[in-house]
Order: C-alpha cells, then sequence, then structure tokens
C-alpha cells in the first residue's frame, strides 16, 4: 500500500501529524521496554490530550473509523477501559499519515527553501525495501550463513587488512552505528530494560586525518575513488548541503523514524545563531519546538541520530584545548560518541599509505555486499518488518556486570595517573555503547533470546575507552 493512497483532507492534516508522533512514541516506548512481541498501542485520552495541547480542535474519530477499516489500527475490545487501540505496523501507519502533513504546518518560506523531505524519504525507503527484498528472494540462506560466522572480531580484521591497525577503528565504529541504528533496548542484569543500542557518532580533530572517509564515503559509497557502500541501504540521509535551519524544519518528517544523519561539517552548524539549544535537543531526543519572529516549527520529537564530523586545525595542544573549552564544542562532548584524531607522524603515515593504496586498487573490498546484506535483514528483524515479522526473533542486548568491571578497572587506572581527570564519565557509557552494537554483529550467531556481551565485545569497548583517555592525556601533558 502505497503512502500517498491515504486520502486526508485538510480539516484532518493537523490530527494525521500528532496521531503520527503519537504512534512512534508509543512504538519506541515499546521497544525500550524490552516488550518487543507486543504490539505498539495508545489510547484515545492519549491523542486528545495531545491535540489540545497543539491547538488542534479537529474531531480524530472519522480519521480512526478510516484507518480501523483499513486494518492500520485495531481497537482493543475491553469495555471496561478507555478506548484504546494497537498499530500491527507502525511504519507503515506513521509513513501513511504523514505523507504531506507535516510540511503543512511547517512556514512556507520562512526560513529559505527546503528539500522536497516526503519524496526523499520515500526514495530511502524504496531502496531498503528493494535490497530486503533481494536478499529474500536470492541471497536468505548465503546472508544467514555468513551472518553465523560473522562477529565483530571478523569486521575488526577486514578493516585491519584494508587500512592497518592506526586507522581501523574508525571504520569499526562507523559500522557498528550502523549495526546500532535499529535501536534495540539493552537489558540489565536485573531484567530491566536501561537504554538502547542507538548513538551519534562524532570524529573531531584536523582535516586530513580520514574522518569524512570513514563516516560517509564507506558508508554510502564513493563510485569516483571506487570504494563501495558498506552501510544500512536507504538509510543514511546525507546533510552535506543542508544548513542547521533547514534541518530543523526537515526534521520534523522523521518523527518516530530512525534514520542517520550524515553531517561533514557539524561545526559550521553551530555557528548559527540560536541554533546550540535546538541542536542539543534534537541529539539528546527531546521534543524539539523552534520559535521565531516568522513562526515555529514543531514541536516534534527526533528519533534518529548523526554521523558527524567535527573540523578543527588542532595543531597543537593549545588548539585542542581551546575546542575542549568552547561551549559548543561541550554539546557533542555530552551528547555524542566523540573520538578525537590527532595528526601524529604515524597518523599520517598510515593515512598516506592508506591513500596510496586506494589509488592504486589495491583495496579490497571484498566483504561490503555481504556486509551490506547482513546489515539489511538484521534491522529488518530488529526493527519488526512486515516482510520478516514472524520468520525471525527480535532480540535485546544483555548488559553484563563484567563489562563494567572491566571499564571500570581502566578507569582507575587514569584517575591513578592523575588527580585531575581530563575526561567525562560519560565518555565509559559510550564505550559501552560500542559493545552493544558490536554484540548486534553476532544477530545470527547466537541462538539465545537476548543477545550476549563477550569477551570480543568488551575487548574493543576497553580499546575505545582507554585510547579516548591516553589521547586526552597526552594533549594535557603537551600543553604542559
Amino acid at each position: 500500500m502505497a503512502a500517498g493512497a491515504l486520502d486526508v483532507g485538510d480539516e484532518e492534516r493537523g490530527v494525521a501529524r500528532v496521531l503520527a508522533a503519537l504512534v512512534g512514541d508509543a512504538d519506541r516506548r515499546r521497544s525500550t521496554r524490552g516488550v518487543a512481541t507486543l504490539p505498539a498501542r495508545f489510547s484515545l485520552q492519549e491523542l486528545r490530550s495531545r491535540l489540545r495541547r497543539e491547538r488542534i480542535f479537529e474531531d480524530p474519530s472519522r480519521l480512526l473509523l478510516r484507518l480501523r477499516r483499513r486494518g492500520l489500527l485495531e481497537e482493543l475490545p475491553d469495555a471496561r477501559a478507555e478506548r484504546a487501540f494497537t498499530v500491527p505496523a507502525p511504519d507503515l501507519l506513521r509513513e501513511m499519515l504523514l505523507g504531506e502533513s507535516v510540511r503543512e504546518a511547517l512556514p512556507e518560506g520562512a526560513y529559505g527553501p527546503v528539500p522536497d523531505e516526503g519524496a526523499e524519504i520515500r526514495s530511502m525507503d524504496a531502496e531498503f525495501l528493494a535490497r530486503l527484498r533481494e536478499v529474500l528472494e536470492h541471497r536468505l540462506e548465503e546472508t544467514i550463513e555468513f551472518g553465523r560466522t560473522f562477529t565483530v572480531q571478523s569486521l575488526a580484521a577486514y578493516f585491519r587488512g584494508l587500512f592497518g591497525e592506526t586507522l581501523s577503528l574508525d571504520p569499526i565504529l562507523s559500522l557498528l552505528q550502523q549495526y546500532a541504528l535499529v535501536d534495540v533496548p539493552l537489558v540489565a542484569p536485573t531484567g530491566r530494560a536501561t537504554g538502547s543500542t542507538g548513538f551519534h557518532l562524532a570524529l573531531f580533530g584536523p582535516a586530513g586525518t580520514g574522518k569524512t572517509f570513514a563516516i560517509d564515503d564507506l558508508i554510502r559509497g564513493n563510485p569516483r575513488s571506487s570504494v563501495p557502500a558498506h552501510g544500512l541501504p536507504g538509510r543514511n540521509r546525507y546533510c552535506g548541503g543542508i544548513t542547521p535551519v533547514q534541518f530543523l524544519r526537515v526534521g520534523a518528517f522523521y518523527t518516530g523514524r530512525t534514520f542517520n544523519f550524515i553531517v561533514p561539517e557539524f561545526n559550521d552548524w553551530f555557528k548559527y545563531r540560536g541554533m546550540v539549544e535546538p541542536l542539543k535537543l534534537v541529539m539528546e531526543q527531546r521534543e524539539v519546538k523552534w520559535e521565531t519572529t516568522f513562526g515555529t516549527v514543531g514541536p516534534y520529537t527526533f528519533h534518529s541520530f548523526f554521523s558527524v564530523n567535527y573540523n578543527v586545525r588542532t595543531g597543537s595542544a593549545a588548539d585542542y584545548w581551546t575546542t575542549v573549552a568552547d561551549p559548543n564544542f561541550a554539546a557533542l562532548e555530552d551528547r555524542m560518541l566523540l573520538r578525537f584524531h590527532a595528526m601524529t607522524r604515524e597518523r599520517f603515515r598510515a593515512v598516506e599509505q592508506s591513500a596510496e593504496r586506494l589509488e592504486l586498487g589495491a583495496l579490497d573490498f571484498a566483504l561490503a555486499e555481504p556486509i551490506r546484506d547482513h546489515l539489511t535483514l538484521l534491522h529488518a528483524i530488529q526493527s519488526r518488518h512486515p516482510l520478516v515479522s514472524g520468520r525471525f526473533q527480535s532480540k535485546p542486548v544483555r548488559l553484563p556486570r563484567t563489562l563494567y568491571d572491566r571499564l571500570r578497572g581502566v578507569t582507575e587506572k587514569a584517575l591513578n595517573r592523575s588527580e585531575q581527570p581530563v575526561f567525562s564519565p560519560r565518555l565509559r557509557s559510550r564505550a559501552v555503547r560500542i559493545a552493544a552494537a558490536a554484540a548486534l554483529v553476532a544477530q545470527f550467531a547466537s541462538e539465545e533470546e537476548s543477545l550476549p556481551i563477550g569477551e570480543a565485545e568488551a575487548e574493543l569497548a576497553e580499546r575505545f575507552y582507554s585510547e579516548e583517555i591516553r589521547t586526552r592525556e597526552g594533549r594535557r601533558g603537551s600543553a604542559a
């Protein structure tokens, strides 16, 4: 059923937009609470409350009735309770509701031209669906067999073979973020869901250290240099030509959806007056409402993620600490998985050698297509896509106490070296996200109902945590 097949009248566009946001929040609530086998649900009272809050006074009953007749909503039969509905296919319902309704809610021309984001999303959805159908119809057994032996160790070995030890962690993190986009629950030893896998990724440092290659060329592919795409098809939105003002407008189209936004010059976004606070809200996935003298954008909740470059000079330790002390930069430090790139002699040589091998055609990206198939199938399973629903089991990631004990050991060693830590406690939380994302890679290698974090996943998290602490310590030592 096409997204535009639902006839939403002018008087119902506001209702459709609010209902789409409510369905998205209900679906996310269900997912993060570890009840992936139950359908998303909402009550009529919740819907009416949101409509009143946005000063939309149309009666939603007619739209709800049409959606029930199409099978997009199912009313719960318990007459003793308030009227409530379940949503069998939340993504499909949101796509049909949002069509062009969000665009109607935005003041035209107030903030400059805006891309046709509805068409952009439909194009990306079509790309993902086409790849998923190819896998299911032609490469299903092959992909599952690949997944049974493919682990984060395999991924690390692949990138070490391509780029060497010095550069390998960046593409590993970039690919792990692609796996983590499905945003499955993280389950504590008590059985409670205490978070989810998705994370923002920021590569920070001077130009020429390989940041763009890791977050863009490797993910979306670069035909000019013969680099094949390794990332998730149809779920990466490139934002190279979009201003932050335009982004805040188009972000409303992604209510209840999870995509990755690739921003090659994220530091430029913070230079726009008034952008810091709304961008913080976006990164925190809180409700965004942006008001200016020209009008209001939102409120909406942004459930997607970023992979970005934050370009600075950092030619000296003084440059580094000037950047870190910038309040705008602190927004990244607090909300994103931040990896620092120093242009050392070792890194310079590694980048030069990697570029030389690429230009001479000596890099063999043999696993690009199998990894993309694996990512596509795993994402469909974990997000309960209708084409695979019931055929495979979605799984949360299980957090072990041993991982925290291991990372605490790294913390203590760093604290023993200095009475004044140069890193935030949030850095350890980012390391935990890396371990959880790495566990997702082994979806088909594990028969358990939840995915465990084993030795290899913990070792990768420890490596990231240790390297980032050492980098910060080294820059402070240079400054001294």
